[in-house]
């Protein structure tokens, strides 16, 4: 069963907390700047060299496709999920390892959190944002105990980082729940950070003198 059937998925990182794949939620454009292309196909590198197969939405467009071709260049494992509804619209990725054709979103994201052992979202857009908020906000439930990330690119994320901030001062999000979602610009320490995660043990919400 998966987290969105409300059963706690436990990470398949083993002790050393190496990570075999890892999810990306990323763009199905390239953006408008070259930084973003750029370090998505680094990301990919790093990927590549440190043995970690990659899972992501199965298309062959923008930074998607990017981190896909690179990765499958370098020899690496490629995963795609995608709907079959999206599948002419968003052109899939044929060529990739294996291509995972599923009926719903809903399914698309169970089966992208079975597959992975961390999530990590590149610069994209509402889709990106609402996969990794997703992913985030099972992990503050404790559905699952793996990392969530973000490759904050040309400081692309810097305005949703100060509003999350803002959130933790106006009491709507906790400090502990911020610092689950681990942010850097460079990819390999990114990922370093992702397989040292170790997930917080928070019991409750609020004290019951804040009900």
């Amino acid at each position: 069963m998966s987290a969105a059937d409300g059963t706690r998925q436990v990470s398949a990182r083993g002790a050393s907390g190496s990570l075999r794949r890892v999810c990306v939620f990323c763009g199905s454009n390239p953006g408008g700047r070259p930084e973003y292309v750029a370090r998505a196909r680094r990301f990919g590198e790093e990927l590549v060299a440190r043995g970690i197969g990659l899972v992501y939405g199965g298309s062959n467009v923008g930074i998607m496709r990017v981190v896909a071709d690179t990765v499958l260049a370098g020899g690496g494992e490629v995963l795609g999920v995608i709907p079959q509804a999206l599948v002419d619209r968003e052109k899939a990725h044929h060529a990739i390892t294996r291509l995972h054709i599923v009926r719903t979103m809903h399914e698309r994201k169970a089966l992208m959190n079975e597959l992975a052992d961390g999530f990590i979202a590149l610069p994209g857009g509402l889709g990106t944002l609402e996969e990794l908020f997703e992913a985030w906000s099972w992990a503050q439930l404790g559905s699952h105990d793996k990392p969530c990330g973000l490759l904050n690119v040309a400081g692309y994320y810097d305005p949703l980082l100060a509003f999350l901030d803002h959130a933790v001062r106006e009491q709507f999000l906790r400090p502990e729940h911020r610092a689950m979602l681990l942010v850097d610009d460079e990819p390999g320490r990114l990922l370093d950070r992702c397989a040292a995660y170790q997930a917080p043990h928070i019991t409750k919400w609020i004290t019951p003198e804040q009900t």
